[in-house]
């Protein structure tokens, strides 16, 4: 017989169950001939009928959040996108989970938890359990991603830490970190995985490392506080933005040098490439800019909303996804005219975004209204709303699309705050923020994220316009502006 289909998985299939007995006790060998015949094309159809099925079940989104409905710690709620349901919820430590990321495969989830835990979680994604924990020790981290063949796990670090750790996901254990400058937040990958270009927004530079050894090879500078990056697919050309020079330095992965400056709009802060490679996709204060990678000029300019905090593009490449964290909205762009056909309204302070394989549906992490809306593409309308967990941020599709793979690269990993006046002792003492750094970023118009702060460009504090600091701030914000609503 064959075993029930639990979750996700079939445990396992006895092709032998599968045989129809005939009523003869001898056959003729002609008889069995055809017995087999038979038997073997029932076989081949029932085996194709269900890899048919595997392949047609629907994905899973996975979302990060800092609490559950009963106020327990950090999870991440596992919603099936053909139901729209949270099938699972997997607790995990006392910190704030900051960063996810999935392999390759699709088979592991990772979060990245701070400051109080400082652990990398792994999570399985056939049984929805944690299988292993990666501790971190004494830091703060940021962000992390898979290089692009899933054998390498990448976390950077936040404020002045000055290395990137490496952790092998065959055995989830550290390996000999990348020594770089302080604040390098952003990384990226060529598509073959040879080399890293990591974005360090003090001191203007980009680090290029040879992924095999883990040293940096070339030190390439910039415009003014590099922020978002990303690799063209066919691995030629990367494209940096710098946040407080409102330019694009385009980087010729050959030489490793500097071939173009593009003058965009005000605090560009986040990226993304079409899958062919034709157009780039900036995001600005209120603005988009493309950019044709044949000329590197500017061809478009498109109006958005307000505080733009993750972008992303459907696995056809005809739309473009951009998250409004101040207009509590989702722009979408349609690729052949470079214009915006909707702006969706979503929850309140959406962070998070990701588009399901067949590009039908869109899953936004809404963090102050601590839910998650699901955009049908089809009509540009919100078919669903699930209570995912309290302050959601983060979200990934299992299995995964080229657009979060893209996402992965800039490090588009988006966190909040608002200053509300007040210490951040609400939380326990094993999570206590200084309250001063907590109020540094303070606008909740003007939100901080691990890969934008927002788009003040008349900020001309470093520490303040600089995308990548404040991360645990925000999530603290965040948090005790929603334990203040709920007295």
């Amino acid at each position: 017989m064959v075993k029930k289909m639990k979750s996700k998985t079939i445990s396992t299939i006895h092709i032998d169950t599968f045989s129809i007995p005939f009523p003869f006790v001898a056959m003729s060998n002609k008889v069995c001939r055809g017995y087999t015949l038979i038997r073997a094309f029932g076989i081949t159809a029932l085996a194709i009928l269900i890899l048919v099925g595997i392949a047609g079940a629907a994905p899973f989104a996975y979302v990060t959040n800092i609490g559950d409905y009963d106020q327990r710690g950090p999870n991440v709620a596992v919603i099936d996108t053909a139901t729209n349901n949270v099938t699972a919820r997997v607790p995990l430590g006392g910190g704030w989970p900051v960063g996810v990321a999935v392999n390759p495969a699709g088979t592991k989830i990772y979060v990245v938890d701070s400051p109080s835990d400082s652990t990398v979680y792994v999570i399985d994604t056939a049984t929805n359990k944690v299988s292993a924990k990666v501790n971190l020790g004494s830091s703060y981290p940021a962000r992390i991603t898979f290089n692009p063949a899933g054998t390498r796990v990448y976390v950077t670090k936040q404020h002045d830490y000055t290395d990137i750790f490496v952790i092998n996901p065959a055995t989830n254990t550290l390996m000999a970190p990348i020594i770089v400058g302080p604040s390098t937040y952003g990384i990226a990958f060529t598509p073959d995985g040879k080399k890293i270009y990591a974005a360090n927004c003090n001191n203007n530079t980009i680090y290029v490392i040879d992924a095999a050894t883990n040293k940096v090879t070339a030190n390439i500078s910039v415009g003014d506080s590099p922020c978002g990056i990303a690799v063209t697919p066919d691995g030629k050309k990367v494209y940096v933005l710098n946040y407080d020079s409102n330019t694009v330095s385009v980087i010729n992965t050959a030489t490793d040098n500097v071939i173009a400056t593009v003058p965009v709009g005000n605090s560009p802060n986040l990226v993304a490439v079409t899958s062919n490679g034709n157009k780039v996709y900036v995001a600005n204060n209120n603005t988009v800019s493309v950019i044709d990678t044949a000329t590197n000029n500017v061809i478009a300019t498109i109006p958005v909303g307000t505080s733009s905090r993750k972008i992303v593009i459907n696995p056809d490449g005809n739309r473009v996804y951009l998250v409004n964290f101040g207009s509590n909205s989702v722009s979408v762009i349609d690729t052949a005219t470079d214009n915006v056909i909707a702006n969706v309204p979503v929850g309140e302070q959406p962070m998070g975004i990701a588009v399901t394989p067949d590009g039908k549906r869109v899953y936004v992490t809404n963090s102050r209204s601590s839910n998650v809306s699901v955009i049908d593409t089809a009509t540009d309308t919100v078919a669903a709303t699930v209570n995912a967990g309290i302050l959601p941020t983060g979200v990934v599709i299992v299995p995964l699309t080229d657009s979060d793979m893209t996402s992965q690269s800039t490090g588009a990993i988006s966190s909040s705050t608002e200053d509300r006046g007040i210490e951040v002792t609400n939380i326990s003492s094993s999570e206590e923020i200084n309250a001063v750094e907590l109020n540094n970023y303070s606008d909740e118009n003007n939100p901080e994220s691990d890969n934008d702060n927002g788009s003040n460009a008349n900020d001309s504090s470093k520490n303040n316009s600089t995308p990548g600091f404040g991360l645990l701030e925000s999530l603290a914000g965040l948090y005790v502006g929603w334990k203040l609503g709920k007295r």
